[in-house]
């Protein structure tokens, strides 16, 4: 409280919401100090249980364990090859994901993922800013690879194609039918990774030794807000977040080597790693990848065929699956928990998923920088609109403009303190010492609140805030607003300069009935909004700008 007893302080919230929820303040010792411990550990205990499929496919723990050693083993017969060396990863997620990541970990390699789609001018950028000297690439994006192997550190092409962990019957039956239809790429200088996993079965394992501070992963920041810049993010930060994110899970009723969980996003975004690769590893449980979510009918047929008892997604896919008229033949009887993240969760989506599917969305927040995982809403915990409370260990502090501390349910700059937040950025001093503070506050750039339950609110990046004639107006509250029209699927608002007041909102629409009008939408906000907040300007769009995630860009939308 503070000294006349009436406001609580923001760290008192955060801890009393640990209390209610049973959630430890602390994570208590234990022997794992590496994902190579935690997928040990998991091996010990469920060897034979299923651990990932996609594409019909399916390794056990068992399987994962055996192919990531091979894989290992044949980093480790490179003498060019050291511990500490990157790798990068780019390729949609299949299940030869899991084996090449725990693999390169157990040759003491760091991962950098890398997101399919990039150009060879991304590529270039990337493999050089983190020195990258091997990298395993799908078959379809092969080329760009190639072409800037000469102009990179890069070593080592190891191409995969989409079938290679199946069967041998059904492997050869499916690479011919997509030689047939003209779906093959002709490897040229890049090595097999079937026979990379022959030559390393083959050789013998030399375990690494890692430490907590020994880097695991350089995840390059979405750039949504400037140049993609690294996370260092060590062993010790993956394997906190582990934890944290089971002991949240628990709260859902989660039982270790039990559940069952289709992940639709992709592997290279640090969402979807953390959950799937080092949680869903913890855990033991039976992952089902879906290579491309953009495929709705696929989609949709898959999770009828696997019941889940765990799905996580963000507010664009949910809206894309409820559309499909066969969502509704979905079984979600076994739903034991929806989770969101990446990006703001709209209110009428959020409605909606709970009426169709019978299971209430639990939002999640989090960024790069910290590994992802900040916050995390119980289930049921009826808090519309937040995205929950601190995960154990984690301190939250919310501050003005001069970075005194505020109490709660005042909106400030969200800065968070815990062991998952990342070591800095590689080769940009100057950004890492802007965003983390000498006494370990990560500055996170996002506008939020703590109420006095706990519960964290983000109500826009500091950056996207618009500043209407000196009045402060949030982005997500407006779209929150208009995404509740019923002819509005996706919406996005920006600030633009304006001669009379400084900057004006400007919203983005893109709707399902071609006789909205701007007047519409106009009149529908203003019955919700204060007059400053309504959109100046509005401009529909067949689409909107998308991060490989489905976040919207703004920035993009500012550009344009």
């Amino acid at each position: 409280m503070s000294e006349g007893g009436l406001t609580m302080d923001v760290a008192e919230a955060v801890r009393n919401s640990w209390a209610h929820y049973g959630v430890p303040e602390k994570l208590s010792p234990c022997a794992l100090h590496s994902l190579v411990d935690v997928l040990a550990d998991s091996v010990n205990a469920f060897p034979d249980n299923p651990a990932v499929t996609s594409l019909g496919a399916t390794l056990t723990y068992a399987d994962l364990d055996r192919l990531s050693t091979a894989f290992a083993c044949y980093l480790q017969q490179h003498p060019e090859l050291k511990p500490g060396d990157r790798i990068a990863i780019q390729m949609p997620s299949l299940i030869q994901y899991m084996v090449v990541a725990y693999g390169a970990f157990k040759a003491g390699l760091v991962v950098v993922n890398v997101n399919p789609m990039y150009t060879a001018v991304e590529l270039e950028y990337q493999f050089n800013h983190a020195d990258v000297k091997v990298v395993v690439v799908f078959d379809k994006f092969l080329a760009h690879a190639q072409e800037v192997k000469d102009k990179t550190p890069l070593q080592t092409i190891i191409v995969t194609e989409p079938f290679d962990l199946h069967p041998p019957l059904k492997r050869g039956l499916m690479s011919l039918v997509l030689k047939v239809l003209g779906k093959t790429f002709p490897a040229g200088d890049a090595v097999s990774f079937r026979d990379v996993l022959a030559k390393g079965a083959g050789s013998r394992y030399q375990p690494v030794t890692l430490g907590e501070d020994d880097m695991a992963l350089l995840q390059y920041t979405g750039g949504t807000t400037g140049v993609s810049k690294p996370a260092i993010i060590s062993h010790g930060n993956m394997v906190s977040v582990t934890r944290q994110g089971t002991e949240l899970l628990k709260l859902a009723g989660m039982q270790r080597g039990k559940e069952r969980f289709v992940s639709p996003l992709p592997l290279y975004h640090i969402y979807a790693f953390a959950l799937v690769v080092t949680t869903g590893v913890h855990l033991a449980v039976h992952t089902m990848l879906v290579p491309d979510p953009r495929n709705i009918k696929a989609f949709v047929k898959l999770l009828r065929r696997w019941p889940a008892t765990l799905f996580s997604g963000l507010n664009t896919l949910f809206v894309a699956l409820m559309k499909d008229p066969d969502f509704s033949r979905i079984d979600f009887s076994t739903l034991k928990l929806t989770l969101s993240g990446g990006s703001a969760l709209a209110s009428g989506t959020a409605k909606e998923w709970l009426e169709k599917s019978g299971c209430e969305i639990s939002e999640a927040y989090g960024l790069t920088e910290a590994s992802p995982i900040v916050s995390f809403s119980p289930p049921a915990s009826g808090k519309q609109g937040a995205v929950g409370i601190a995960v154990p260990q984690t301190e939250l502090l919310i501050v003005d403009e001069q970075n005194n501390s505020l109490p709660v349910n005042e909106h400030g700059e969200l800065w968070v303190r815990g062991p998952q937040v990342m070591q800095g950025y590689l080769n940009f001093p100057e950004e890492t010492a802007n965003t983390l503070t000498e006494d370990g506050w990560l500055k996170t750039g996002d506008i939020a609140s703590v109420d006095e339950d706990g519960f964290l609110r983000i109500h826009d990046r500091k950056k996207d805030m618009i500043n209407v004639s000196g009045f402060n107006v949030y982005p997500n509250e407006i779209e929150s607003v208009v995404s509740h029209h019923p002819d509005i699927t996706y919406c996005a608002a920006v600030g633009v300069p304006d001669e009379h007041s400084g900057e004006a909102v400007k919203l983005y629409v893109v709707s399902s009935n071609p006789a909205l009008t701007e007047k519409d939408i106009h009149d529908f906000c203003a019955k919700q909004l204060a007059r400053y907040k309504l959109p100046k300007y509005i401009e529909f769009r067949d689409e909107l700008p998308l991060s490989n995630v489905g976040k919207v860009l703004r920035r993009e939308l500012r550009d344009s």
